[in-house]
């Protein structure tokens, strides 16, 4: 079912609590398209990166091919997202641009600003946000599907909100803006004027840096505007987009889920199934069978909270989740996990 959905969406988020198999669901899934004949894509964007660890190999904020099927279209490549060097380059970007807008004498002031930047409350998660973005818009291109291995609940129900609250802040400050032309502009209409008051507009005085200075500032909140607009057009189009939350059969996990579960709901965005990872077989000892039991009440309650998503339960496996193999075993397991199970 899990593969279904995955072969259905453009993009597929994965999250959940931290240490529940977010990275192993998210790779197996993306392996299996690639097995299917997709080009995929998978991002890391959890600050604690474990997609290099699980695939035995070094993948970094490049692209790194991770798979290729040699009878088919068929690849997978994967990127760790690195969230310091993406808060680097962009305070570095956005203070280059303030820098060309701003008096020459002004820089000093701009660079002190933007070193307190790159410490506010925010700065990385829109730095991450704007990464997410450009992923998007050009990954699609080159991809049938992208992945998302995301960082813990609370940081991904702010990932997926920030989009809207982005881009309705920008809004307010291109309102703001465009109050402070016409305002730039009544001045300007007043110097235009020679001694016998006669409009001058038309003549060929070169064109006030005030305005070049406007129009610019402009530009770029208007690409801001419409990079984050086309962020949230795929987050909330539930036939290109969807979230899978992968949870541990404890009560922790379990509360956690329904709580991203109503964030993302509010924030627009199709929760297309659930995955409890590592579930106790209640055949093997009395241990076992004991915690078995324990996780059934667990699941009870997830399943009273949350009727009417998917719930797919994947049995422990033995041996650790690492290299293809291990990720193709995995998969398997993933795809004969019925939601209908009780």
């Amino acid at each position: 079912m899990l593969l279904e959905l995955a072969a259905a969406r453009r993009v597929l988020f994965v999250g959940g609590k931290g240490g529940v198999g977010k990275t192993a669901v998210a790779s197996a899934t993306a392996l299996a398209q690639a097995r299917a004949g997709r080009r995929v894509l998978v991002v890391s964007t959890d600050p604690a990166h474990n997609l290099g660890h699980l695939w035995e190999r070094p993948v970094g904020d490049r692209t790194t091919p991770l798979f290729r099927d040699p009878d088919g279209p068929g690849l997978l490549d994967g990127i760790e997202v690195d969230p310091l060097a993406t808060t680097e380059a962009h305070l570095a970007a956005v203070g280059a641009t303030i820098r060309r807008l701003m008096p020459e004498h002004l820089a000093g002031e701009v660079d002190k600003h933007m070193e307190l930047a790159r410490d506010s409350p925010g700065t990385h998660e829109s730095a991450v946000l704007e990464r997410v973005a450009e992923i998007v818009d050009t990954g699609l291109e080159d991809y049938d599907l992208i992945v998302f291995d995301t960082a813990p609940s609370g940081h991904t129900a702010r990932l997926m909100a920030l989009p809207e609250i982005m881009s309705a802040w920008t809004e307010g400050l291109l309102r703001r803006r465009g109050r402070a032309e016409k305002f730039g502009a009544a001045l300007r209409g007043l110097e235009d004027r020679d001694a016998a008051g006669e409009s001058v507009v038309g003549t060929d005085r070169p064109r006030d840096p005030r305005e070049e200075r406007d129009l610019e500032i402009r530009r770029i909140l208007l690409r801001r505007r419409e990079r984050f607009e086309a962020l949230r057009a795929v987050l909330v189009d539930a036939e290109r987009c969807s979230f899978v939350i992968v949870l541990a059969a404890e009560r922790l996990p379990v509360l956690e889920t329904v709580e991203l579960h109503g964030q993302l709901v509010r924030a627009g965005v199709h929760v297309g199934a659930l995955v409890i990872n590592k579930r106790s077989p209640a055949d093997a000892g009395d241990f076992l069978a004991e915690r078995r039991a324990l996780e059934e009440t667990h699941v009870a309650t997830l399943r009273e909270a949350l009727p009417e998503v998917p719930l797919l339960q994947v049995p422990l496996l033995p041996g650790d989740v690492v290299g293809q193999e291990a990720l193709e075993r995995f998969g398997a397991a993933l795809a004969q996990a019925d939601p209908r199970a009780p």
